[in-house]
Formats: C-alpha cells, sequence, structure tokens
C-alpha cells in the first residue's frame, strides 16, 4: 500500500486514532480518580467551537471533526466547553476565530453560571489564560478564542468562597486551569465529587493557580490517546485541540 493511500485512508476515517502521545493521564487525588489532559499553547492549536449556524441539535465531536477534515485537519483532544441555553446558545461569552458570536455575561442569576466569580478561558496567539469575568472586562485581553463559564474554581490560588468542604452535591464535573509552567490543563472526573474537592485538586494536585469550572452532568471527552470518545456528546461550546494532516 503506497503512502499516499494510507494517508487518504487516515483522512477518511476521521484520524479517529491520533498517533499515541503522553497529553493525557490519570491522577488520583483524595480517594478520587481525574482525567487530565495539558497543552501547550506555544505548540498545541487550541480552538473553540460553538454550535453551527442553524443547528438545532448543538455541537458534537463528530460535527466539528467534519469541519476540520474539510481543512486537511483532525482532532486531537475535545471537550464541552461553556455552559449553554436549551437552544444550545452560549449563557455567556464566546469568541470563535476572532469573532465575538455572544459578548461577556455579567448579569446576575441562579445556577452554577451566576455563583460569582465566574469566568473566562481564552486563547491568544500562542497564549492561554483564565481569569475572572470582570477581570476579563477590565483587562480586554486580544483573543481568538474565549469561553465563559462559571464558577470559578480557584482565584488567585484560592478557593471559591461558595464551595463546602462536606457538601452533598456530587456530579462528574469537567475544568480548566492554568498550569505553573504554562499549559493549559483540562480536567474531568471519572466518579461524581463536589466543588470543593474538585477546586482543590486544581489548586494542590494540579498547581494552577486560576482554575474555571466548565460544567457538570454533560462533561464529556474525547481523547483517542486514550481511547476515550463519548461521542453522542451534545453540547454548546466545546474545546478542540487541533493537528493537521500531511499533504
Amino acid at each position: 500500500m503506497t503512502r499516499t493511500v494510507i494517508l487518504v485512508l487516515f483522512w477518511l476515517l476521521g484520524a479517529g486514532a491520533a498517533p499515541a502521545g503522553d497529553h493525557c493521564r490519570d491522577v488520583e487525588y483524595l480517594s478520587a480518580s481525574y482525567i487530565v489532559c495539558a497543552f501547550n499553547p506555544v505548540k498545541d492549536t487550541i480552538r473553540i467551537y460553538g454550535t453551527p449556524d442553524g443547528s438545532k441539535d448543538g455541537a458534537s465531536y463528530w460535527s466539528v471533526r467534519d469541519i476540520l477534515r474539510e481543512n486537511r485537519e483532525f482532532m486531537i483532544f475535545g471537550m464541552n466547553a461553556g455552559m449553554y441555553h436549551p437552544d444550545y446558545a452560549p449563557v455567556g461569552l464566546l469568541v470563535e476565530n476572532g469573532i465575538v458570536r455572544r459578548p461577556l455575561n455579567l448579569d446576575d442569576g441562579h445556577g452554577n453560571f451566576f455563583l460569582k466569580p465566574n469566568g473566562v478561558f481564552y486563547v491568544g496567539r500562542g497564549t492561554a489564560g483564565v481569569m475572572g469575568a470582570e477581570a476579563y472586562a477590565r483587562a480586554r485581553p486580544e483573543v481568538a478564542y474565549a469561553t465563559q463559564s462559571g464558577p470559578m474554581l480557584v482565584i488567585d490560588g484560592r478557593i471559591h468562597p461558595r464551595f463546602l468542604p462536606q457538601s452533598d452535591s456530587l456530579n462528574i464535573r469537567n475544568g480548566v486551569g492554568m498550569m505553573p509552567d504554562g499549559r493549559v490543563a483540562f480536567a474531568i472526573s471519572r466518579a461524581p465529587v463536589r466543588f470543593h474537592d474538585f477546586a482543590t485538586f486544581f489548586r494542590d494536585s494540579l498547581r494552577c493557580h486560576d482554575a474555571l469550572y466548565l460544567d457538570g452532568s454533560i462533561s464529556s471527552l474525547y481523547a483517542p490517546e486514550i481511547q476515550r470518545n463519548d461521542r453522542f456528546a451534545r453540547m454548546g461550546p466545546m474545546v478542540a485541540v487541533v493537528g493537521g494532516l500531511p499533504y
């Protein structure tokens, strides 16, 4: 079989099995297990995708893979990345390829998103960050991609003040934080955990100075290198780490 045919087959199959890498690992903390996938924004292409225009089904790993395939790209990693309304429209800020598709939401309300402070995960040119929504509004960083969610898990090294160490609210949870070496850490729990434990995991195990909750019951993951593919997940905003196919 020629090299060209192999590449074509790889492309047609959607690049579902990216070459094995060392981005993802299992981490145990306080008797709970988490999957952590870390990426370097200087070297890795991190993007955020919203629901395609006109879609009534939300975004999915399959729909984003189809978009990428048209540009000879493939998805190395994917995760839901922000809260959304029943029609899959984001509750807060969504910036996609430099275009503000939804403005920053500083309103008060009910639910996890409005458990202030909430925050923003953003990606710029070779950079990425997590910051509180109010701080983001003041800083106005130049970004290519951004999503707003809430609550913040860790704020300047401090656990969100509303989290209770003995809370009986348990759920599968996923979030994002910035590690000391500049990598972006995406984490999802393997079993239900409380907010406080999830936040201390980011702060004390991953050493994240700032971290943001992405969601709970709809938490999902696409990580071929560890054979994880929640392919039936439907979501609003999602984050994808992208690679390019050779020509």
